[in-house]
């Protein structure tokens, strides 16, 4: 299934973030707000396709070094994840974007490495120019979103260390796991129309620090 970057995606989408039943986490249970972007915009191919922006972080930084990752940080102190997820995407990726861009929220998602974190779902406009932050971000890519709408794009492996399922994306050649692919796997399950919860979803061993 194709998505043309267009009024009739947008407002599809928007409509779905919109009904979207979420579900907030407890972040009493001694876990950091955090908040990523789940940003729309044009692929660059195919053309005139929506997409979603995705980084590489950089080898340099103290954790979570060279992983696939969603635009995001944690929350500053009274921010709202909305604002926080605009301000790192802006940090980032250098795109800036106001609180109107924001369709919705999806499911809180805790982490082993201590953060609950919160996907926001933001649509980029027409002509999204996108600028990496070289001290956090090592490349950007546009992921056109029928790259992970395919039914092979996501396959769900077990772990001897836990009873959970760990899932993980195919993009590029590359397998990107949970955190960031258990929120790309629900906002596919979004934007077809189903609620389907992740936060049971587990990360590899790699991802607890």
């Amino acid at each position: 299934m194709n998505y043309p970057f267009n009024k009739t995606t947008y407002a599809d989408i928007a409509a779905r973030c919109a009904a979207f039943p979420r579900v907030s986490g407890n972040a009493a249970a001694g876990l950091t707000r955090a908040a990523v972007a789940i940003a729309l915009v044009e692929a660059e191919r195919p053309a005139g396709e929506t997409a979603f922006v995705l980084t590489r972080r950089t080898a340099d930084l103290r954790a979570h070094r060279n992983q696939w990752a969603l635009p995001g940080g944690r929350c500053d102190a009274g921010e709202t994840p909305a604002q926080a997820a605009l301000r790192e995407m802006h940090e980032e990726v250098g795109l800036h974007l106001k609180p109107d861009a924001v369709l919705g929220l999806l499911d809180d998602y805790p982490t082993r490495s201590g953060y609950l974190i919160t996907p926001v779902v933001v649509w980029g406009g027409k002509g999204a120019q996108l600028r990496p932050n070289a001290a956090e971000v090592a490349s950007v890519h546009r992921i056109p979103l029928a790259d992970v709408v395919k039914p092979d794009a996501f396959d769900f492996v077990t772990i001897p260390e836990s009873e959970r399922r760990v899932v993980r994306v195919r993009i590029d050649r590359h397998l990107i796991h949970a955190p960031t692919a258990a929120m790309i796997y629900q906002f596919r399950e979004v934007i077809a129309g189903r609620v389907t919860r992740v936060a049971d979803l587990e990360q590899p061993v790699f991802a607890w620090r």
